[in-house]
């Protein structure tokens, strides 16, 4: 029976693991600073397929941008849901039968909760979750862990404010399994009642005794924060305009809050943003946006190289 490697919950990694990755990850960057990331890799007989059944910029140009820099070859669709066999009723389970025979790894991102774990399920090929529903997107929340430790020099013994759609935000769901394995000094909660943390990761803090406290206000905590994690409100899950806007307003990263910060605080965001950071805080050294995200190539070069045995 196969026995492939599969990315789909944070979960599954251990610290060891974790450690190596970023080894890996800081070996892929200057491999591609270098340009010797294709001679190094040398992926010129396999081929990515990226099946995307929700929109995504970073995710899916990061993930096809690593397999080229690798020397390897990328199939692509990015909408799925409405042009693929998935629109006339295919399972996931048939659709990944039918794409393993021509790709080497499948990179899927889908709207419901559970599609990746499933088709990893058939062990047919090497699955990466992008991106389930509102569950999580393990390879977004392992380049945010390593986007803190280059930034702030270490993982443990951090306090982080985690502020926004904590409720369906599944990079927050996946980047909470990896912070507790680094035993933070607080994490803070900060969202509308409507858009609360689910109660099945509140239970998973308090089984690993992660401190923890819902917060209504940055504003009361900011001095103490290191790392300032901002989400977008998501659209998608509210049945009205006039309900959306009126939760996605309550909370904004500006000038008035980054003043409160420390000056060894950060910023993060796994964007897009739509109004939930002021682009006046573009230019503050503290915003680490811009460069978490490309932070993600590396990390999905190390990913990759993991699945094709690059690094045991």
């Amino acid at each position: 029976m196969p026995n492939f490697r599969h990315i789909v919950r944070t979960q599954d990694f251990d610290l060891d693991w974790l450690r190596r990755l970023y080894g890996q990850a800081t070996r892929a960057e200057e491999a591609v600073e270098t340009g010797i990331a294709s001679s190094m890799y040398a992926l010129t007989s396999k081929m990515m397929i990226t099946l995307f059944y929700q929109p995504s910029t970073r995710t899916r140009f990061s993930f096809e941008t690593a397999m080229r820099r690798m020397g390897g070859m990328v199939t692509s669709t990015e909408n799925a849901r409405d042009f693929s066999s998935a629109a006339k009723g295919e399972t996931p389970e048939d659709t990944i039968r039918v794409v393993a025979g021509y790709g080497d790894l499948v990179v899927v991102r889908h709207y419901e909760e559970g599609i990746a774990a499933r088709m990893a399920g058939m062990d047919v090929v090497p699955v990466i979750n992008a991106g389930d529903g509102p569950g999580q997107h393990p390879t977004q929340a392992l380049l945010d862990l390593w986007t803190i430790k280059k930034e702030r020099g270490h993982l443990d013994g951090l306090t982080v404010a985690l502020m926004g759609d904590l409720k369906y935000g599944r990079t927050i769901h996946s980047l909470i399994y990896l912070l507790a394995k680094y035993k933070p000094k607080m994490v803070y909660l900060i969202s509308p009642p409507e858009l609360a943390l689910p109660t099945d990761i509140v239970d998973y803090l308090n089984r690993h005794q992660v401190p923890f406290q819902p917060v209504d206000d940055v504003r009361s905590i900011a001095d103490m924060v290191d790392v300032l994690y901002q989400t977008r409100v998501q659209k998608e899950y509210f049945g009205s305009d006039a309900d959306y806007f009126r939760v996605a307003s309550r909370q904004i990263v500006d000038d008035s809050i980054m003043r409160l910060l420390s000056d060894t605080a950060i910023v993060m965001h796994p964007l897009p943003r739509v109004g939930e950071i002021d682009p006046a805080v573009d230019s503050d050294p503290r915003a680490a946006y811009f460069r978490q995200a490309h932070n993600g190539l590396f990390v999905r070069i190390a990913l990759v190289d993991w699945i094709f045995g690059g690094w045991d």
